[in-house]
């Protein structure tokens, strides 16, 4: 099975997170999508995230009809920070038989060179690379890359938690489920 990997904060999952993943099953030869929610991103700031399991539930249920996505918490059991090689190389090992690819926006991917042991990775897996307006693809650093023009929503989960801080609707920005939880238990409210 092919496996594409979605890394993220997902702090909180939205809408373009969603349309994106549909996008790669559509248009990519993956089977599924993982979402791989990252307890700390090493290049992200972290005062501003939603506890790891709260972000895991809320992917949960914003996916949860959908068969061909699947939340992963691997990298909650993994040494922190998290780093996408270790995470791969553990995942190669557990799931041997499974192809895996990395989803991961241009702008994202034009910083590749900066993550740890980044020449092991772009040797040992495929990158499927959705473009973002101003971020062309000028390097490849060697890797195997399929670049597609998904459509993407200038939504982000910061500007999603400045419209909660501003007691606006964030209605329509994530699913309705995600929104009626995030609204119940109060999250991004404070801060």
């Amino acid at each position: 099975m092919h496996i594409g990997l979605y890394f993220g904060s997902f702090n909180p999952i939205h809408i373009g997170h969603l349309i994106i993943a549909n996008h790669m099953i559509e248009y990519t030869d993956i089977d599924k999508v993982w979402f791989v929610v990252s307890p700390h991103n090493p290049l992200k700031d972290s005062h501003s995230l939603l506890n790891e399991y709260d972000r895991l539930h809320l992917v949960n249920l914003a996916i949860e009809n959908n068969p061909k996505f699947r939340a992963s918490n691997v990298e909650f059991q993994l040494p922190k920070p998290s780093y996408t090689i270790d995470t791969l190389t553990y995942l190669t090992e557990k799931f041997p038989l499974e192809q895996f690819s990395i989803i991961i926006g241009s702008d994202s991917f034009q910083n590749i060179h900066r993550w740890k042991n980044y020449e092991q990775l772009v040797q040992l897996h495929p990158f499927l690379v959705y473009m973002r307006k101003g971020f062309e693809i000028t390097e490849t650093y060697g890797a195997d890359i399929n670049v597609l023009n998904a459509p993407v929503l200038e939504i982000s989960s910061t500007f999603v938690r400045e419209q909660i801080k501003a007691k606006k609707s964030i209605r329509y920005l994530v699913p309705d489920e995600v929104g009626n939880y995030i609204e119940s238990n109060r999250y991004y409210k404070t801060k």
